[in-house]
C-alpha cells in the first residue's frame, strides 16, 4: 500500500512551542522576525547514505510551521524501484510491500515542492535531507528553489551542552526539550519531533537575543553572554546606509565599519556570526556605538576610510595609516635622477606612486634602473660635473655624468625616455626585462629571473594605477549618476579625485534641478601636485571603481578624463598570469592575452 497525505490547518493549531512565541510578540525585531516566518520542517527516509552512490527516497515527511501553530504536514511513501535493503526495513520499519504502489519520486518530489513553495526548509543534518532532494531535482532537470535551510543539528551543537543532553541526535534532543513526538525514523513522526526540537532551540536563543530569521542562521555559541548584553547599543541606529563607530567609555572610537543597514550589521556583533577574536574584545569594551547615515554606500566606503584615517581605531587593521606611503620620485635637475621619497611637493617633478610596502618602491626603482642608466648617487651636481665616477659607471651601469662621459643632451634623451615610460609607455621597460628574464631563464638561473619577473611586477601596477588615478585627478569635477536596484538614481560629485558630495534624488523631483544644487553645495577642492593631490589613493579608488561600474551615467566633466591608450593597463591581464605562476617564467608579451584600457568618455 502507499500513502500520501498533505493537509493544510487555516486557522493554525497550537504546537508544543506555542507559549514561546506569544512571549516575544512585543518585540521590535531587526531583519525578518521568527514569528512571522513559515518553516517547512522536513525529513526523509532512504535506501542508504548517498543519493549519488544509487540511494533512494522511501518516504518524504513535512510539517509546516509558522508562529508556532502547525499549518500543515505532508507525507508520502515513495517507489524506491528496487529491494529496500533488509537492515534499512528493520531500522524504518518500511517493506518492499508497503512501497509497491507507492508513487515514484518523479511524482512526489513535485508535490512536496509545491507544499513547501515560499518557506524556509528545517531538517535535522539538513545537508543529507537537502542532499536527496537537490539530487533528485537536478536528475528530473528541475530547477531547485533556493530554498533558504536551516539545520537544527548544526545548531543544537551551538546551543546544547552535556548538561541539556548527551549529544545531538533527533531522539536525544526530542527528549532535552520534552517533545509530544518520539522519533521513530518515520518520516513525519520524525520531522514532528524536529519542530518540537526546533522551537525549544528558538526558546533558548530568545532569552540570548536572538529573535530574527538572520540572527538565528548566524548565531554562534562563541558570541559571550557579555557580547549579548550589549544588543541594546544598537537599538538607537537607523535601518539605512552609513558608517558605525564603536567607542569606548571615553569616547575613543576603538573600530569603524561600514554597512547598507546600520542597525542590522550593529546588531550582528552581539548576537550573530561574529566570532573573531579581536571583535570580540573590542565589543567587550566598546560603551557606545555612533552611527553616521549615508545617502550612498559609495558615500559610506568613503566616509569610512576618512575616518579610519583620522582616529586610527586600534581594532582596524588596514586603511589607518594613508600617509605611509613611498612615492618614485624624477628629480627636475640638471643631471636628474630616480629616488623614494615620502610625499609630494609642488616641484614640478614627476611622480610614481603612492606604494603602500616600501619594498615593493624599491622593486619598481630596480626595474627602472635595469632599463635606464641613470646615475644612482644622491649628489647635487652643476651643468658640468668633473668627479670620479663610480663603480655602476664602471660596469657600465651608469652612464656617468659626474666625469663628463656624456653630454647634457644625450642624458636628457634617456630622460624623456624614462619619463614617457613612466607617464604613457611602458614597452621598454617591458622589453629590457623580458629579454633578461628569458636569457636567465635559458641558463637555468631561474631564481634571479624571478627576482626581475617581481621588479616588472611592481613597475607595471605603480604605473598602471599611476595613470589611473592621474586620469581622474587631474579632473576638476566629475559628476556622475546610476539607477539603483529601487528605481532611484543615486548621483555622485567627485573633484580631483575626492568625493565632494553624494545624494539621491527624490521621487519626482527635478533631476537637473537637484544635480546643480548638489553641485552647489559640494566640499570646495583645489588641485594639486602628484597622483593623488587631495584623497587618498584608496578613496580614489573606490571612486574609479564605482565610476567604472555597469549602468553609470556620466552628468558632466570638466577637464578631460583619458588613460593613455598605450598605457601599462594593458600589460596587467600578462603580469598578473605571471603572478599567479611561481614556477613557469612566462615572459610578458603586449601582443596576446591584453586588458581592455579603461578610457572614460571625455
Amino acid at each position: 500500500m502507499s500513502s500520501t497525505l498533505s493537509t493544510e490547518h487555516p486557522g493554525g493549531r497550537p504546537s508544543a512551542g506555542r507559549a514561546t512565541w506569544e512571549s516575544q510578540r512585543s518585540f521590535d525585531e531587526l531583519g525578518r522576525p521568527l514569528r512571522d516566518i513559515t518553516f517547512t520542517v522536513v525529513d526523509l527516509e532512504t535506501t542508504g547514505g548517498s543519493a549519488e552512490g544509487g540511494s533512494m527516497i522511501t518516504e518524504i515527511g513535512a510539517v509546516k510551521v509558522r508562529g508556532g501553530e502547525v499549518l500543515g504536514e505532508f507525507q508520502t511513501l515513495v517507489d524506491p524501484r528496487g529491494p529496500i535493503p533488509p537492515f534499512i526495513a528493520v531500522l524504518t520499519g518500511i517493506s518492499n510491500a508497503m512501497v509497491a504502489d507507492a508513487p515514484p519520486v518523479e511524482s512526489a518530489l513535485p508535490a512536496f515542492l509545491e507544499f513547501a513553495a515560499g518557506t524556509v526548509l528545517v531538517a535535522h543534518n539538513a545537508p543529507f535531507d537537502v542532499g536527496f532532494l537537490k539530487h533528485f531535482c537536478e536528475q528530473q532537470g528541475r530547477p531547485w528553489p533556493a530554498f533558504e535551510v536551516l539545520d537544527t543539528a548544526r545548531l543544537a551543537r551551538r546551543v546544547i551542552t552535556k548538561d541539556d543532553a548527551p549529544n545531538c541526535k533527533l531522539s536525544s534532543l526530542a527528549r532535552a526539550f520534552g517533545s509530544a513526538t518520539t522519533p521513530n525514523h518515520r518520516a513525519l513522526s520524525d520531522a514532528r519531533a524536529t519542530v518540537d526540537v526546533l522551537h525549544g532551540l528558538m526558546e533558548r536563543l530568545g532569552g540570548l537575543g536572538v529573535h530574527t530569521l538572520e540572527e538565528l542562521q548566524t548565531f554562534s555559541g562563541r558570541v559571550s553572554t557579555a557580547q549579548r548584553r550589549k544588543r541594546h547599543l544598537a537599538e538607537g541606529l537607523p535601518h539605512a546606509p552609513g558608517v558605525y563607530l564603536f567607542r569606548d567609555h571615553e569616547r575613543r572610537v576603538l573600530y569603524v565599519g561600514t554597512s547598507k543597514d546600520l542597525r542590522t550589521r550593529v546588531r550582528t556583533y552581539f548576537t550573530a556570526s561574529e566570532t573573531r577574536s579581536r571583535m570580540g574584545e573590542m565589543v567587550g569594551i566598546a560603551d557606545s556605538v555612533t552611527g553616521i547615515e549615508c545617502a550612498t554606500p559609495l558615500e559610506a566606503e568613503v566616509r569610512e576610510l576618512r575616518l579610519i584615517a583620522e582616529h586610527k581605531p586600534r581594532y582596524n587593521r588596514r586603511s589607518r595609516f594613508p600617509e605611509k606611503t613611498t612615492f618614485v620620485k624624477l628629480t627636475r635637475e640638471p643631471w636628474p635622477r630616480l629616488s623614494l621619497v615620502k610625499r609630494v611637493l609642488d616641484d614640478d617633478a614627476d611622480y610614481l606612486g603612492p606604494f603602500s610596502s616600501r619594498k615593493v618602491a624599491e622593486n619598481c626603482l630596480a626595474a627602472l634602473h635595469d632599463t635606464f642608466p641613470l646615475r644612482q648617487c644622491s649628489d647635487r651636481f652643476g651643468k658640468a660635473p668633473s668627479r670620479t665616477p663610480c663603480v655602476l659607471a664602471e660596469l657600465g651601469r651608469c652612464l656617468s655624468p659626474c666625469d663628463g662621459t656624456v653630454d647634457h643632451d644625450t642624458y636628457a634623451a634617456v630622460v624623456r625616455q624614462l619619463r614617457d615610460s613612466l607617464l604613457r609607455r611602458p614597452d621598454r621597460v617591458v622589453e629590457q626585462i623580458n629579454v633578461r628574464m628569458e636569457a636567465l631563464a635559458a641558463d637555468e638561473r631561474f631564481e634571479e629571473a624571478g627576482v626581475h619577473r617581481d621588479r616588472l611586477a611592481a613597475f607595471i601596477r605603480a604605473a598602471s594605477r599611476t595613470q589611473r588615478l592621474s586620469a581622474l585627478t587631474r579632473c576638476p569635477e566629475v559628476v556622475a549618476a546610476r539607477r539603483g536596484d529601487d528605481g532611484r538614481w543615486a548621483v555622485h560629485v567627485v573633484r580631483h579625485g575626492r568625493l565632494a558630495a553624494a545624494g539621491v534624488i527624490p521621487p519626482g523631483a527635478d533631476a537637473h534641478a537637484y544635480v546643480a544644487s548638489l553641485r552647489a553645495s559640494a566640499e570646495t577642492v583645489s588641485g594639486g601636485p602628484g597622483p593623488v593631490p587631495v584623497a587618498t589613493a584608496e578613496e580614489t579608488e573606490k571612486i574609479l571603481r564605482w565610476l567604472e561600474s555597469p549602468g553609470i551615467r556620466l552628468v558632466g566633466v570638466e577637464g578631460e578624463w583619458v588613460c593613455p591608450v598605450d598605457g601599462a593597463t594593458r600589460h596587467l591581464a600578462v603580469h598578473d598570469a605571471v603572478s599567479r605562476s611561481r614556477t613557469e617564467l612566462v615572459p610578458f608579451d603586449d601582443r596576446r592575452d591584453l586588458a581592455p584600457v579603461h578610457q572614460p568618455a571625455r
